[in-house]
């Protein structure tokens, strides 16, 4: 049987759009709708520019109305219409694996498929890694600079049912957002959490349609688990999303996929090489990231200019209630 090489299989004009449905397909942040693909930011990651600036105008304040009366000296005084502007970040990402990891996929029915379904999976953890340091930094901006009016805390000396994770909790973290506290949709837990959710007989499943498998549920919002999510001794942070909280922009770099061949690797047998290539806008609407972007765009990082770091995000919009985002924090035993 002839050996089968990556170049023989991966062709990139078509391997590269498929990877890029099948990320998608497996990202529950898009499925669930809190991260939406935005068509307008896929426009600006095909032009140039670390950083795109996203005006718009704020709503009409709810100012008291004015009581007509018949003295010509009373004049009406017009109100001011104001805008903001939202800053949207370029995150351009790569990485490579060499022929001897992806042995196992050059040996299936169909290698170009099982190749796309590694690399798909990867990057869609990969950018759940990117939008999970987006909110550790807008987390933390919001703590810093808006009295953190996103989180409902409830940390403490643990106490069943007062200090860790119930129904009454998330209703009362959904009311931060006041009147739009309806909007949330999804629900992002550590695994511990989880568990005392399942313990609890929180936790219904669904069929999951598109890709096989169960989908949990809490009430009217869908579950996604993820370990990256910050723990401090037995704090744990649950994050709620309403639809469309995370703008999210998919870009094509120069060249996407590559196939490289590096003749004196493996002593002179020679290596081959698949390189994957994206560019991501991850915006958290209705916020202006406002750190100098590096090149390349922020890391995953809390350090100056990066993702995690609070001085990289300032909320633009006027009000809370137009954020669909908000945090619990629990001590769980």
């Amino acid at each position: 049987m002839a050996l089968v090489q990556i170049a023989d299989v991966v062709v990139p004009e078509i391997f590269t759009p498929y990877m890029l449905v099948l990320t998608q397909e497996k990202s529950r942040l898009i499925q669930s709708g809190a991260a939406i693909v935005n068509g307008d930011l896929n426009t600006s990651l095909a032009g140039g520019g670390k950083t795109f600036n996203d005006p718009s105008w704020n709503d009409i304040p709810n100012d008291a109305d004015n009581v007509g009366d018949d003295v010509p000296a009373n004049v009406a005084v017009p109100n001011k219409i104001t805008s903001n502007q939202e800053i949207q970040v370029r995150l351009s990402r790569n990485q490579h694996w060499s022929a001897a990891d992806l042995s196992a996929a050059l040996a299936g029915s169909d290698p170009m498929q099982a190749i796309a379904q590694r690399v798909a999976n990867y990057w869609t953890r990969r950018s759940q890694a990117a939008f999970v340091a987006t909110m550790n930094g807008v987390f933390a901006d919001n703590t810093a600079n808006d009295a953190g009016d996103y989180t409902n805390d409830i940390t403490g000396a643990f106490a069943a049912g007062v200090t860790d994770f119930s129904a009454e909790a998330v209703i009362d973290t959904a009311l931060t957002a006041g009147d739009t506290l309806d909007s949330f949709t999804m629900i992002m837990v550590h695994s511990v959490v989880y568990a005392k959710m399942r313990k609890n007989n929180l936790i219904d499943f669904i069929r999951d349609s598109e890709n096989g498998g169960q989908i949990a549920r809490f009430g009217d919002l869908e579950v996604i688990v993820d370990d990256g999510l910050p723990v401090s001794v037995n704090n744990y942070e649950s994050w709620l999303f309403g639809p469309g909280a995370i703008q999210l922009g998919i870009g094509t770099p120069k060249v996407p996929t590559e196939v490289t061949r590096e003749a004196l690797q493996g002593n002179g047998a020679g290596v081959e090489i698949l390189s994957s290539r994206l560019e991501w806008v991850l915006h958290p609407a209705g916020h202006a990231y406002i750190g100098t972007a590096p090149d390349g765009g922020p890391s995953n990082a809390a350090t100056a200019n990066n993702l995690a770091a609070a001085a990289s995000w300032n909320r633009v919009y006027p009000e809370r209630k137009q954020i669909n985002i908000a945090r619990l924090i629990t001590t769980e035993a």
